[in-house]
């Protein structure tokens, strides 16, 4: 399929230019002079090696397209030929720019429900993270509307909550790929229902929930895939259509799963990833969810951690305990809220203090995990289990365990199987590094051989 996902950047944006590629050369050609780079050849193949991948442009040539298309030099220096021509694209400017109305929130899930940008990076700055989490605290809601569509009520909803919290089970199940193409369909088909149907504000505001939580659905899923750039885009789309809905909880919710991106993403943002979360607690009385309280505070706890600031980390694990012991049955709280169990905050809990550098602490967290009355489900969340199994043989790895750190690798491999996430891969890949360090033992080096 000839998508604009699946084809080379510079070719899209030749097309959406109108150049030809001696026209680009020339441009390019010109540019490279003006910076005082000296003259380069404008031969046409040279584009058409660069488009089938054959070969790169020179450095000096990258910073003279740059030049040309508008992108910031240190872009062609911390990113890699040819994701950084997709700035040049702006295919992010209608979910990043488009008001903060009910209007603009269609046109912004219109623009993200279509096929995965493929990027692994961040669209947003630090800075422009401010500016959203100010707009959503203030955007209008949603009113009744009496477009000419059909008139659809509560059933319609209903359903479409229905068909959410069977696909979150199913990203459980089957990982992030399938699930993604799934929420993407709900998503195109909840914005079609807000665009073209008439309903009451109340079954309007729901439906924008519901736009939020298959945005919401989809970032996650693209981020566990590892598409940043689409992981991005959904979360902002995801935000202004809790800010339609008037639902607090689900902003707040949206806000934390987008922190988890900001500080886990390359780069590591932490000040963005805090900032985020300080905007959702800013107004934590209007969150009507303990679990989602904890969330915050658990992604608060893991954000410190990566910024090396223990004191504040540990505080905010009190706090996600805390609000996580205010809570009732799950069955009363959020239906998305499912997987926010004692155990899952001993996880995360264990993940910041391993982090932090202390092991010790991370085991004991990784063990009350497991044993707590409300446990982490190793069996319902395998995805989530190899990940965390990594990060205990990491920690026994930093005690000096080797035989402990071993034993929980070849864990990690037995649950792996049939498990798609490059989050998992990725934290597989980091415990290999670690125990390269140790390939004079025997075990080591059999598990290093099998997982090559």
């Amino acid at each position: 399929m000839d998508t604009a996902t699946e084809r080379h950047p510079l070719s899209i944006l030749l097309a959406r230019q109108g150049w030809t590629a001696e026209g680009f050369l020339c441009r390019v050609a010109a540019r490279h002079r003006d910076l005082g780079y000296g003259t380069i050849a404008t031969r046409r193949e040279k584009v058409s090696r660069w488009i089938a991948r054959t070969a790169v442009p020179g450095y000096t040539t990258q910073l003279a397209i740059a030049a040309l298309v508008g992108v910031q030099a240190e872009e062609v220096r911390h990113r890699a030929w040819p994701d950084w021509l997709l700035l040049a694209i702006r295919d992010d400017c209608t979910v990043l720019e488009s008001p903060w109305t009910p209007m603009g929130t269609v046109k912004a899930l219109q623009d993200v429900g279509g096929p995965v940008d493929r990027r692994g990076f961040l669209i947003a700055s630090t800075s422009a993270l401010a500016a959203i989490a100010s707009q959503w605290a203030t955007a209008a809601h949603a009113t009744a509307t009496l477009s000419a569509g059909r008139r659809i009520g509560e059933h319609v909803a209903d359903l479409c909550d229905a068909r959410l919290d069977a696909l979150r089970h199913l990203d459980d199940e089957v990982g992030s790929a399938q699930t993604y193409d799934a929420a993407t369909v709900e998503l195109r088909l909840i914005t079609r229902l807000l665009s073209d149907a008439s309903y009451t504000e109340r079954v309007g505001r729901r439906l924008y929930a519901s736009a939020a939580e298959a945005a919401r659905l989809a970032g996650w899923c693209a981020y566990d895939a590892g598409h940043h750039a689409a992981a991005e885009r959904h979360f902002v789309a995801a935000l202004r259509a809790a800010a339609s809905a008037g639902d607090h909880t689900t902003g707040a919710t949206v806000l934390a799963f987008w922190a988890n991106l900001r500080y886990a993403a390359p780069g590591c943002d932490t000040a963005g990833a805090l900032g985020l979360i300080d905007a959702a607690l800013a107004d934590s009385h209007r969150i009507g969810s303990p679990r989602v309280l904890a969330m915050l505070h658990v992604r608060r706890a893991r954000a410190h951690s990566m910024a090396r600031e223990p004191a504040a980390a540990y505080r905010a694990m009190d706090d996600a305990f805390r609000a996580y012991d205010r809570s009732g049955p799950v069955t009363e709280d959020r239906p998305g809220m499912y997987w926010l169990t004692a155990g899952e905050l001993h996880q995360s809990t264990a993940s910041a203090a391993l982090t932090i550098g202390e092991p010790r602490r991370a085991l004991q967290h990784f063990d009350a995990a497991i044993r707590h009355h409300d446990p982490y489900d190793v069996d319902k969340e395998a995805r989530g289990a190899v990940i965390y199994l990594a990060r205990r043989a990491e920690a026994h790895l930093a005690l000096g365990d080797v035989d402990a750190a071993v034993g929980t690798a070849h864990e990690v491999l037995v649950r792996m199987g049939g498990v798609e996430s490059a989050r998992a891969t990725g934290t597989i890949a980091e415990l290999r590094s670690r125990l390269n360090a140790h390939q004079q033992v025997p075990a080591v080096r059999d598990f290093l051989e099998m997982t090559v």
